[in-house]
């Protein structure tokens, strides 16, 4: 009798428990989903939104793009230095920082839709395949046509770029005929030592273009080098330097200080105070040093010239710095994407933050570098305002915080590099195709010289070189004729320059760029005691 009465009822009081759950869980489910429309436990308002937009919104909508954009608009909110970091991007940045990426070893710029191969690295892996100079890429993969495509040169770049050891597959154009190459993707270097040569026989001069993980190796490498050549001063510049690692600009300035002296301390809300000292004897605690720098020497360059500076160590000479205070510490992302946020500010020894104003909103302070040309600070030393409180040095000297780094010794900027005529020629690509072009056709007359020297003092950029300039620039619908002497005797100066950087690289450009480049002309007026401080 039990049994058939189980039989009777569990059906029915399984069907009531079934009926009562469904009734719990859409209450529940109604409560959770009231008011927001996708609202959970898991989901914020934020998500809600795009959610909407991908179900609801007109037109089709790459979402994910949508929530990068509205991310990067956050950070312009909290700083101009927080930024996001899409996936796709993340290796170049990294790379960039640690000072190498994987390829195949070339230079490479674009003219009349071609690729033409300016430099190829010794030793990499297109020397070992046959890549020369002058050779012109036709194909990659031999599906991937390159010539007359009008790429873009990021996306040249991805097809070259690729995981190390695996082979790409090239088509050159060289002397009339089509010659297939196949290359194997190797560990590319990316110096920061552009280059590091004695200026005269006691004077050194080392150019930094970043700080990456590989910057203060390269650097105690190129002061080995100097100081065997009897080294007693030196001149470093840091110009167009953007900054990079703050640990590398320590390690650095710790090579110029002595004793347990104090190089930047760093502070946030959510960090303590750090500082960061001299740890040991430097390789260049004795001796003149002058550091160069301009409006675009930012972050850690301003962190190494702002401790010598505070210190009386250096004669800074130049313009004003950028003015970038704040560090960044780099979060990876579940998707692939990191994010750079700033943690804290840094401070000179003397308590200096340099940090310029960015209260009036994003668009104002990147352009805040450009207005100093348009105001005329540039130009003239007595347009340079104080931005932030004063602080004296132990030998009494003045020095600022709150908006860069003030330089000792003020170099104009040169107005003659600022003309409509001249700026075509850069912007369009000119002048640097112009470079190529000569050297290509008058390869073996310049294999005469063996070093930079040499091509400073044997060549002359005179009026063959000039004509063929103006026939090469009415290509671009560029008229020469109307260049005023001055702009044209600043154009047959850079000439012999931007020859040098095409047959040895930028070590070439500065030996001889610098023979009558105005920065380094007043570090050595400095070096010599014929030039006082002007501040």
């Amino acid at each position: 009798m039990v049994n058939k009465r189980l039989q009777v009822w569990l059906p029915l009081l399984f069907s009531l428990v079934m009926v009562l759950g469904m009734v719990i869980g859409y209450k529940i489910r109604q409560d959770a989903s009231m008011p927001g429309f996708f609202k959970t436990a898991n989901k914020s308002v934020f998500q809600e939104v795009l959610d909407l937009v991908d179900l609801k919104y007109v037109d089709k909508v790459e979402t994910d793009t949508l929530g990068n954009s509205a991310i990067s608009g956050i950070l312009n909110k909290l700083d101009p230095h927080s930024v996001f970091i899409p996936s796709s991007d993340l290796m170049q940045v990294n790379d960039d920082l640690r000072g190498n990426f994987t390829g195949i070893g070339v230079e490479f710029q674009v003219f009349y839709d071609t690729v033409n191969i300016l430099n190829v690295l010794p030793g990499g892996p297109s020397e070992k395949a046959g890549v020369l100079v002058g050779d012109k890429v036709i194909t990659v993969n031999d599906t991937i046509k390159l010539a007359g495509q009008k790429i873009n040169p990021d996306k040249i770049r991805k097809y070259l770029r690729g995981k190390k050891g695996t082979p790409v597959k090239i088509t050159v154009y060289r002397n009339g005929r089509l010659i297939p190459l196949v290359i194997e993707r190797g560990t590319i270097p990316v110096p920061s030592v552009d280059a590091a040569y004695m200026i005269d026989g006691q004077t050194g001069f080392i150019h930094l273009n970043r700080f990456s993980e590989n910057t203060y190796r390269e650097f105690m490498q190129a002061m080995e080098k100097l100081q065997a050549q009897k080294m007693q001063h030196l001149i470093l510049d840091l110009r167009s330097n953007g900054g990079g690692l703050l640990n590398q600009a320590v390690n650095i300035a710790d090579e110029f200080l002595d004793e347990d002296k104090l190089i930047v301390y760093t502070q946030g809300s959510h960090v303590p105070k750090y500082e960061y000292k001299a740890r040991k004897e430097g390789l260049f605690e004795k001796g003149g040093l002058v550091v160069l720098v301009d409006e675009s020497s930012a972050s850690a360059s301003e962190v190494l010239s702002g401790a010598l500076q505070d210190w009386d160590r250096a004669t800074i000479v130049g313009r004003r710095s950028f003015g970038k205070g704040l560090v960044q510490e780099q979060f990876g992302l579940s998707d692939g994407s990191a994010l750079r946020l700033t943690v804290a500010r840094y401070y000179t020894p003397l308590g200096r933050n340099i940090q310029k104003s960015y209260t009036n909103g994003y668009a104002q302070y990147e352009e805040e570098v450009t207005g100093r040309f348009h105001n005329g600070e540039v130009m003239k030393p007595d347009t340079t305002k104080n931005r932030g409180a004063a602080f004296k040095t132990k030998k009494g000297k003045i020095v600022y915080g709150g908006g860069g780094i003030t330089p000792d010794v003020f170099v104009p900027f040169d107005t003659t590099s600022i003309g409509k005529t001249l700026l075509s020629l850069y912007t369009k690509g000119t002048f640097n195709n112009f470079i190529y072009t000569y050297y290509i056709q008058h390869k073996n007359e310049l294999a005469a010289f063996k070093k930079p020297s040499e091509l400073s003092n044997g060549f002359q950029s005179g009026d063959r070189e000039w004509e063929e300039l103006k026939k090469f620039a009415a290509r671009d619908s560029i008229n020469l004729d109307k260049l005023n002497p001055r702009d044209k005797v600043y154009l047959q100066k850079r000439i012999p320059s931007m020859l040098a950087r095409q047959i040895w690289r930028y070590d070439g450009y500065y030996q001889v760029m610098n023979k009558t480049d105005d920065f380094v002309q007043k570090a050595l007026q400095v070096l010599n005691g014929s030039t006082s401080v002007t501040r």
